[in-house]
């Protein structure tokens, strides 16, 4: 399992990793319940691997957050992303100290405190992350 292979799909909970390609979009399988759907080629589904978060500087790609946060926590599931915004944000903080506070809101650390868990609770190799991911391609 790789970040290039878990999508999350816009109006769906929880995390998902692509099984296959198919004539009118994907197969994916849960990672919270194992269940396996079919997503068109009409429904939004972002890539793990792809999404960044604002920094002061630039963006912070969500892979090294994830790392960050595995170090930090030694692969265990961090708090719960139903904590008080404050909780949150202070957790946040440390992980990633230099991030915007005024571009990333609270839903915004929700969503990735409540992905590392799921993948976290999946046993996934947080140590497999590439920091130079598709990125900084040398020219």
């Amino acid at each position: 399992m790789t970040l290039e292979k878990i999508v999350a799909i816009t109006g769906k909970p929880g995390l998902y990793e692509i099984v296959s390609q198919t004539k009118g979009g994907l197969l994916v399988q849960s990672l919270i319940d194992k269940k396996r759907i079919p997503v068109s080629a009409m429904q939004n589904v972002s890539v793990l691997n792809d999404i960044a978060i604002y920094t002061y500087e630039d963006e912070m790609p969500l892979r090294i957050i994830f790392k960050n946060m595995a170090e930090k926590l030694s692969n265990e599931e961090a708090l719960s992303h139903k904590e008080s915004n404050d909780k949150l944000k202070s957790f946040f903080s440390e992980v990633l100290p230099n991030y915007d506070e005024e571009r990333v809101y609270a839903s915004n650390i929700k969503k990735v405190v409540q992905w590392y868990n799921v993948l976290a609770t999946n046993k996934f190799d947080f140590s497999s992350i590439k920091e130079d991911s598709n990125d900084e391609e040398e020219e």
